[in-house]
């Protein structure tokens, strides 16, 4: 059955969420787009991810409403009647998507192998891709090309801005004056940060780079109670937007912006994929597995220091996608830690020049 001998007519790529996770499924679309520029690609998405990965042009997506219980999956198979794919990629391990999967009906039904296989997903695929251990995300995931027979990686996104998300960005960051963004929370909370070492953050950067410190993020009363207690405790300006953007002209802001800083989330995967710089702040969860792709030489890493301080265990004895979310794990992270990496990752930046 794999790898196939010529290019298939049609390819269903299921990955409904979360936002860093489909920013990681972004390069593999791409990667199959350039080896088979005749086929025909649809995405079944997350009606929240759809609002950023719609702009990506020539890809049919079809939305799911995850809090739609059985009406999503009827409106699926109510889009699919009558349509067969010659291959769906099922890159989610939810036992959710997989019912969502039995909507669609496709000749290769492809899946993670038997022991990455979690939630019974190797129950509703009938191909696997290759075993591999302990790998970044987005390298499990070029699995799928290369179970189909596509090895030349494209590590790349190219999404398209609208006109609108790069006015937004353009009145945020209307000069060539370096910007720290600062998203400061996860939608895990335990993957936090305090918000005076974000202050203290954005007060050095402020006085040591003559940076523009803007700080980003959702609507939600956790994330607007952070940024409020960031702006009470920096004594440099600081420009609070958070709530108050889209995830295009989040994208666009990334885009413009020379650093971000950020704990594991998805506006560290956005800015991975416009190539902007971050330092990500990780010790609840591993870097080596989640972190933004490009950038895990500037992430504080202090996963080890947890599994042992909160496991009782090196890292290298816990199952790879163990999360260590425990209150008070990321004061393990120290303000000089992250200036540190902020100076080197500005470093970069300057090498590269303007966008």
């Amino acid at each position: 059955m794999l790898p196939l001998t010529q290019p298939p007519r049609s390819v269903c790529l299921l990955r409904l969420s979360a936002i860093g996770d489909t920013c990681h499924a972004v390069p593999i679309l791409r990667t199959l787009q350039r080896a088979w520029p005749e086929t025909q690609f649809t995405w079944i998405i997350g009606k929240t991810e759809a609002r950023l990965m719609s702009l990506i042009e020539g890809v049919e997506f079809i939305t799911v409403d995850k809090r739609a219980g059985l009406a999503a999956r009827r409106d699926v198979r109510r889009q699919l009647q009558d349509r067969h794919f010659d291959v769906l990629l099922h890159m989610q391990l939810a036992f959710r998507a997989s019912l969502i999967s039995r909507e669609v009906r496709a000749t290769v039904k492809l899946g993670f192998d038997r022991p990455r296989a979690r939630e019974l997903q190797w129950l509703f695929t009938n191909a696997r891709i290759a075993p591999r251990s302990r790998e970044h995300v987005m390298d499990s995931f070029f699995g799928f090309a290369e179970a189909l027979g596509v090895h030349n990686r494209v590590v790349s996104w190219d999404i398209p801005l609208p006109a609108d998300a790069r006015e937004y960005a353009q009145k945020l960051i209307p000069d060539a004056r370096p910007t720290l963004v600062i998203s400061p929370c996860s939608s895990h909370s335990l993957r936090n940060w305090r918000s005076e070492r974000y202050a203290a953050v954005a007060d050095y950067a402020a006085r040591k780079h003559g940076m523009r410190v803007i700080l980003c993020g959702g609507p939600t009363p956790i994330e607007k109670e952070m940024g409020a207690a960031i702006e009470a405790a920096v004594h440099e300006p600081v420009i609070n937007q958070i709530g108050r953007d889209t995830l295009p002209q989040l994208l666009a802001l990334l885009d413009r912006a020379t650093v971000l800083v950020a704990p594991d989330s998805g506006p560290a995967h956005m800015a991975t994929m416009v190539r902007t710089p971050v330092v990500g702040l990780y010790a609840a969860t591993n870097p080596a597995r989640s972190g933004p792709y490009l950038s895990r030489p500037w992430c504080v890493n202090m996963y080890a220091e947890a599994a042992r301080r909160f496991r009782g265990r090196a890292p290298e004895t816990l199952p790879w996608t163990e999360k260590i979310e425990e209150p008070g794990v990321m004061d393990l992270i120290t303000v000089e830690q992250v200036t540190a990496k902020l100076d080197q990752a500005i470093q970069y930046a300057q090498r590269l020049g303007p966008a």
